[in-house]
């Protein structure tokens, strides 16, 4: 939830986005995994790699770790948005983590291009698609991927994910509606409440989030916040504007759970300084419940300490 900067402060999920890093992991899929396909003398290359990347989507929809592994290369690096992974154990870690919170996921690849670079390396692009559950909206990314020959396997060493724009933010469908959360009592035995609605007046594109911060004592502190993914990169950006004069501007990254907030900006004007940065860290809770902290929060880079850690309810 958003607040006032530096104070209770706002907060979002992302997305893995889009899917996660899954969907990059997906998208990307190349090589054959433990069933390798053979790139004996006489195979078009091309061929090979649309059907390693067929095995690719039959290991992923069988949770198959171990031939996913093997699909990429021991450095491979992963990009989807925000998330920046680098490296097969990080790769599959991500990869894991997403399909335990969506066991019923299925996954589709189309591969639109393949481009012979050089006789062991090939670009290949497509659409990778993912159906989060049995009846759910299909999410759709655009991939670009770099595929390596080691001995006869293909191999991924390096996969670009965009999400579809009209999807980017499917995700944080979760956060729409009205949140509530009260701090800890203080000496007098007051509390401060927040509440946070977040709304799509705009469409799917965007997503619009309006705070109200009621301390015990003093006057409310209202906060408008705004997320919205890049188009041409998928890249989930926010802003926050609040009452105090505090403004904010952030990325959302995620390789699953919690999900991160990363902000840098101008504190309130009383707090005085003039660049501010914090992380908000979201974990949800399930049964409509979620917690917010703020984190590594500073004011021209000297440590201010951290928030309170909020426990936030879904109301409506």
């Amino acid at each position: 939830m958003q607040a006032g900067l530096m104070g209770v402060s706002h907060w979002a999920r992302r997305v893995a986005l889009g899917l996660v890093a899954i969907g990059i992991l997906a998208e990307a899929g190349l090589a054959s995994g433990l069933q390798r396909v053979r790139a004996a003398e006489g195979t078009d290359p091309t061929t090979a790699i649309q059907q390693a990347s067929a095995a690719y989507v039959k290991a992923f929809n069988t949770s198959d770790y171990v031939a996913l592994a093997d699909q990429w290369t021991e450095r491979a690096t992963l990009v989807e948005g925000s998330l920046d992974l680098e490296g097969r154990a990080a790769i599959i870690a991500s990869l894991r983590s997403w399909r335990e919170r969506h066991p019923a996921a299925v996954m589709e690849i189309e591969v639109t291009g393949v481009e012979m670079l050089a006789e062991p390396l090939a670009r290949v692009s497509g659409v990778v698609k993912f159906t989060p559950q049995p009846g759910g909206r299909q999410v759709r990314s655009r991939f670009t991927s770099l595929r390596v020959r080691e001995g006869d396997t293909w191999r991924l060493a390096e996969s670009v994910v965009v999400p579809e724009h009209s999807t980017a933010l499917d995700d944080l469908a979760w956060m729409l509606g009205t949140w509530t959360a009260e701090t800890a009592r203080g000496k007098d035995g007051s509390r401060t409440t927040i509440e946070t609605i977040y709304e799509q007046p705009l469409g799917p594109y965007c997503i619009v989030g309006r705070t109200r911060i009621r301390p015990a004592n003093g006057d409310p502190i209202e906060a408008l916040e705004v997320i919205h993914a890049d188009r041409g990169t998928g890249l989930v950006r926010c802003w926050v504007f609040d009452s105090t004069g505090a403004f904010g501007e952030g990325v959302v990254e995620s390789a699953g759970t919690p999900l991160r907030k990363r902000f840098v900006g101008a504190p309130a004007d009383r707090a005085g300084g003039r660049v501010a940065r914090w992380t908000q860290l979201l974990t949800p809770a399930g049964d409509n419940r979620c917690t917010m902290q703020t984190l590594e929060r500073s004011i021209d880079d000297v440590a201010v300490g951290d928030g309170e850690l909020l426990h936030f309810r879904k109301v409506r």
